[in-house]
């Protein structure tokens, strides 16, 4: 797909599209080819608009896809962290010709909405944005500081994480592994999570997207393991992925008989130990669920309290089609903060 804006250029390539990341001064691995590849539904294709004028470099990674029957488009993000990527733009930089030309593109394109999460651990993607939509704060992430002694983050533990960690070093022990015989246990262990939880059909992984995203050369993953010392079992797992010098806690799974160890906090113990010892900075556990202050959040919380502010981009592209759509497709009587509206159901 190509663009006749002059400073626009729309990227599908997997060479092309590392190259840009290569050039710009800070990623994550959502915003690599190959997680975009991994996470796209079927009827979404993964596109990196990239930006350049005067040595200033945008990249913004979308995936496009289909409005329903009709000749529109929306774009939305991956799963996860993600948002625009820059090189020599400050605090200071002027977007007004990036959000000319993107306005261009997205009207040229029959593009109607965009969504995108943004990644906390990237600053002034709030600068590449401003004027286009709005940026809303769903909740906080919590990070642990790698860059602090051992000592010192482990002082911020709660009494509660701590005395875990204690008797599960005890009771258990820890390894990396990526064979294919440990991954199944894994995804076994995965799927009797989702179970427990009642999760959404996408959140059922399958076989080929654990060994792809293992085996890809777009980041490095570390699935580390727990194994129960009396029986040599496998009870806990967990998917760490690393990128310059980001952790994100990705997946895990734990077997429902050792729920009461919560052998996952050995788990974030350790990689937060490795994570230290290899000189990365942040060590990204993630939030509550759709980024509420839940169960979820205060467990992640008993780790640290450097909060970190998770933020989404909203942009009505085309209001007056925005609303046709939402009138045609969605009830109106629905109170949601859903977007966009006419995809709610």
């Amino acid at each position: 797909m190509s663009s006749p804006v002059l400073n626009i250029e729309i990227i599908e390539e997997k060479v092309e599209w590392q190259n840009l990341l290569n050039k710009v001064k800070y990623y994550d691995f959502y915003h690599t080819y190959d997680y975009h590849h991994l996470s796209k539904a079927p009827d979404e294709k993964p596109i990196l608009i990239k930006y350049e004028d005067n040595g200033n470099l945008v990249g913004l990674p979308l995936l496009l896809r289909k409005i329903f029957d009709t000749d529109y488009y929306d774009v939305t993000s991956v799963y996860g962290y993600a948002g625009p990527l820059y090189n020599n733009v400050n605090s200071s930089f002027n977007n007004l010709d990036f959000t000319n030309q993107l306005n261009q593109f997205f009207h040229e394109k029959k593009v109607i909405s965009v969504f995108s999460r943004l990644n906390p651990f990237i600053k002034n993607q709030e600068v590449v944005l401003k004027g286009l939509g709005d940026l809303v704060q769903l909740g906080k992430i919590v990070n642990i500081d790698l860059t602090q002694d051992l000592d010192v983050q482990r002082s911020i533990f709660s009494k509660t994480t701590k005395r875990y960690i204690n008797k599960g070093r005890k009771l258990c022990s820890v390894r990396l592994s990526n064979s294919k015989e440990d991954i199944a246990t894994f995804m076994k262990l995965y799927y009797e999570n989702m179970d427990r939880v009642q999760a959404k059909k996408n959140y059922y992984f399958t076989e080929d997207y654990f060994n792809y995203f293992i085996n890809s050369s777009d980041f490095k993953t570390d699935v580390l393991l727990a194994t129960y010392n009396e029986t040599n079992e496998i009870i806990s797992a967990a998917m760490m992925v690393k990128t310059n010098n980001i952790i994100q806690y990705h997946i895990s799974g734990t077997r429902d008989d050792y729920l009461y160890l919560t052998p996952i906090r050995i788990l974030i113990d350790e990689m937060r130990i490795n994570g230290t010892a290899e000189k990365y900075k942040y060590f990204n556990l993630g939030g509550g669920l759709g980024g509420s202050e839940d169960s979820l959040f205060r467990f992640k919380s008993s780790f640290s309290k450097d909060y970190r502010d998770f933020k989404v981009w909203k942009y009505i592209v085309n209001k007056e089609v925005y609303d046709q759509l939402t009138n045609e497709y969605t009830n109106l009587d629905t109170d949601t903060d859903f977007f966009p509206l006419y995809r709610a159901k």
